[in-house]
């Protein structure tokens, strides 16, 4: 494998923890580390924790002593340090204090509870070097306890500290002594021949007492090193090696797939498997009830279209984790054949029917393993929960088109439309429109099933199946706003995209008189601002007629007004011809109520979709491309492709100027299903600008991207805000089956030949011509842009 050689000013993401592919972690109590190369205080090469915020800080890092020249600054070293190998619970990196003085040092993460490390300290001088070694930790609590304190345990000198219910010790070998230098340390004086080394480990371990702690700690430090090491090398071997024409992408797709492993949790007794979390750091990983029902959102379960993605970064490395991922939701589904859109380790439910991606998923799965047997448990199961989507409780007024239910069901945070907690949004209810994302994504899982229901010759189900295509085709494209050139969301019983217009506005309680008649039906947003943020307990009546002419008298209860703040929406159930008059109850006399008509014409990438399922032809495919996609004006910007159209307010710091790459590795196959080959490259190209000037700056991928500015924003080392290694490689028309199998298609768009290594294959793909080189040494060459599956005859 690759040895690296990354120093503080190129692309990093130095978060480790314990991998559930070694062993059970905890998802309730798991210690996450960052590594930082420079900095901090005092300046040092430093690895840290908060132990999910049960302190303010605990930092390890090494100090050296030769002469009367003490050193930690790693801005002071002769050679400062650079990090060698990353694994998701490993780092191993070089350094050179001293001239002479070459040292290694390596960080495992064996378990949740536990940290531990190997410093290796050689002479390549001619002359006996005489050095004092310390590994310090300053843990910062409380004012009172911010200090790690020496004692002897089983006559050892360790280093113990208290943090919340831990209780923390460190342990190191080779006999050390407590120094009484300027911060707490364990330190041992060494003479090292010409030539010669010297080895030392170190473990940390947090449990509830301190001799719990001592007892793990000299187990851990009493494990085979090398064995373990060697162990991750082959747990590791699978990751896609890639080199491009430029050290920063390659860097930043191995930490991606890094970062993706290191998302993986548990297992535990509420999921039949392991599943992810969309952040792991280090104020994560603490659940103070003790079960994990009070993580926060980033680590209360798995969804779709966040599962999706990150299986795009370890395909075809770990298909067993894909399937295992896929077999979490199929465990919650009803009879039904509702499957639940959140599953989470400590049983949590989203309580809303699952993103429709799942058959996409599971035919990824296939297509590396080729195991029908997979396929033949799986597909009834998507065919049912495919079915669901169609009943009554998904579709609401029975024209067989679903609405969604939730905004985060179609995994989107934020929406102009639909985004209840975002001032910026009107805040209108999702369920009462249909949308083509939602559209195309059914579409798209009724054509995977048809594929399987061939590949299984389970043929029964296809015509209905494709009755129901055609309808969802028929919905989308009657949405067709020829003006935008973009598909429009549309109201679910009037079919219609209306604009907004402010009919009416009051202050305080009473009613608003309307007396207006509509040509076409209305839904309504009603808006309440009040000058404070105490929920009002409002009840609102809307008089109007509805489309056969009958009179309505709608009434909103308080229970149907979500306050956030100092403001709330609602939108009507009802669609009116006319209205007549609103009254008002239950707000404060200096409240501001604002009636309107709900507008479905804003934009958002979402909107897309269609393009990833192959719904337009390719006339109007182009027309959406062109003078949408690709106009600066709108989408296409510096730094990807944006939530929505910048607003002509608050600029670049609003929602709307943020990108995901998630949303954006959807949209790049859209392009590339339509032949827009070169420009799903330049997209994949300014999505790794961002991309790397993150990973510089701040060591970290972002969320999401400003699409202006490359700034990331957001959660740091969020899953959403990954390289997009799987575009790459679908743009790059390479699809990794097994070290003997490969599927090429088209030619390489990028400016420089790309390597691939996989397990022994190497793949050289130039500009019109691919190299495959099979782990026994065979080669073949191909030239021709067509797809080609090519596989070695008899691999050994």
């Amino acid at each position: 494998m690759r040895t690296w050689n990354l120093t503080a000013n190129d692309p990093g993401a130095y978060t480790i923890a314990a991998d559930p592919r070694c062993g059970p972690t905890d998802y309730t109590n798991d210690h996450i580390w960052e590594l930082s190369l420079t900095g901090g205080e005092p300046a040092a090469l430093s690895i840290t924790t908060t132990y999910g915020l049960r302190a303010r800080n605990l930092r390890l890092f090494p100090r050296f002593v030769e002469g009367d020249t003490p050193i930690s600054d790693p801005d002071r070293f002769v050679e400062p340090p650079r990090v060698q190998c990353f694994y998701p619970n490993y780092l191993a990196l070089s350094c050179t204090p001293y001239t002479g003085i070459e040292v290694g040092i390596e960080y495992w993460v064996p378990e949740s509870q536990a940290i531990a490390g190997r410093v290796q300290i050689k002479n390549s001088r001619l002359s006996v070097r005489q050095l004092r070694f310390e590994w310090g930790a300053i843990l910062s609590t409380t004012p009172e306890k911010n200090r790690m304190s020496p004692q002897e345990m089983e006559a050892v000198t360790v280093l113990c500290g208290q943090a919340g219910n831990l209780s923390p010790v460190l342990f190191m070998t080779g006999g050390p002594q407590f120094s009484f230098g300027p911060f707490p340390s364990l330190a041992i004086d060494i003479e090292i021949p010409p030539g010669g080394e010297r080895q030392f480990t170190w473990v940390m371990v947090s449990l509830e007492s301190h001799q719990e702690s001592f007892a793990a700690a000299r187990s851990i430090a009493a494990r085979p090193w090398e064995k373990e090491v060697a162990y991750l090398e082959v747990l590791n071997a699978g990751l896609v090696e890639i080199e491009t024409g430029d050290a920063d992408w390659d860097a930043a797709f191995a930490l991606a797939q890094k970062s993706a492993y290191g998302l993986l949790v548990g297992p535990t007794d509420r999921l039949p498997h392991a599943s992810f979390v969309s952040s792991r750091q280090p104020d994560h990983g603490y659940s103070p009830s003790g079960d994990g029902s009070d993580h926060s959102h980033l680590w209360n379960g798995q969804t779709p279209l966040e599962t999706d993605f990150l299986v795009g970064q370890m395909l075809p490395a770990a298909p067993q984790i894909a399937a295992d991922l896929l077999a979490n939701f199929l465990s919650t589904q009803k009879q039904s054949g509702f499957i639940d859109w959140r599953p989470g380790l400590a049983g949590q439910l989203g309580g809303v029917m699952a993103t429709p991606i799942l058959a996409h998923l599971a035919w990824k799965v296939y297509q590396v393993t080729e195991d029908r047997r997979f396929l033949e448990v799986a597909h009834p199961k998507l065919l049912k929960a495919l079915q669901a989507w169609f009943d009554s409780a998904q579709d609401r007024d029975g024209d067989g088109i679903p609405e969604w239910a939730h905004l985060m069901q179609s995994g989107l945070d934020e929406h102009p439309i639909f985004s209840l907690w975002q001032e910026w949004s009107q805040g209108a209810d999702i369920s009462q429109s249909e949308s083509p994302a939602l559209c195309a994504l059914l579409y798209n899982e009724i054509q995977t099933l048809i594929k399987m229901a061939r590949l299984l010759e389970r043929t029964g189900s296809i015509a209905s199946l494709q009755s129901l295509a055609d309808n969802l085709h028929s919905a989308i494209e009657a949405s067709w706003d020829e003006a935008a050139s973009m598909y429009r969301v549309w109201d679910r019983e009037t079919h219609l995209s209306p604009s907004r217009e402010i009919l009416a506005e009051r202050t305080g309680p009473g009613e608003i008189y309307l007396q207006r008649a509509f040509d076409e039906p209305v839904r309504l947003l009603i808006s309440i601002t009040g000058i404070d943020t105490t929920p009002r307990q409002t009840n609102l009546f809307v008089h109007g007629t509805g489309p056969s002419g009958q009179h309505l008298v709608e009434r909103i209860t308080e229970d149907q007004f979500p306050w956030r703040l100092r403001r709330t929406c609602v939108t009507s159930q009802r669609v009116y011809n006319s209205l007549e008059f609103i009254e008002i109850r239950m707000i404060g006399p200096n409240d501001l109520v604002s009636v309107e008509v709900v507008d479905l014409t804003q934009q958002d990438y979402s909107l897309f979709l269609p393009l990833f399922a192959g719904i337009p032809s390719q006339e109007r495919a182009d027309q959406i491309i062109q003078e949408a996609l690709l106009n600066p004006e709108r989408y296409w910007r510096a730094f990807g492709i944006p939530l929505c159209p910048s607003p002509t307010d608050e600029g670049e710091t609003h929602p709307c100027t943020n990108t995901s790459i998630l949303w954006n590795s959807l949209i790049g196959r859209g392009l590339l299903r339509y032949g827009y080959r070169r420009e799903a490259a330049e997209l994949v190209s300014r999505l790794m600008t961002a991309v790397i000037s993150n990973l510089e700056k701040h060591k970290a991928f972002a969320q999401s991207y400003n699409v202006e500015t490359g700034a990331g924003v957001g959660e740091r080392n969020s899953l959403s805000g990954l390289a997009p290694l799987s575009l790459f490689l679908e743009t790059l028309g390479v699809r990794l089956i097994s070290p003997s199998k490969v599927a090429l298609e088209g030619h390489n768009p990028f400016p420089w030949p790309v390597t691939i290594h996989y397990r022994g294959l190497t793949i050289l793909r130039k500009k019109n011509k691919t190299r495959i080189t099979f782990p026994g040494g065979q080669t073949t060459v191909v030239k021709s842009p067509d797809p080609h599956t090519v596989e070695l005859d008899n691999p050994r």
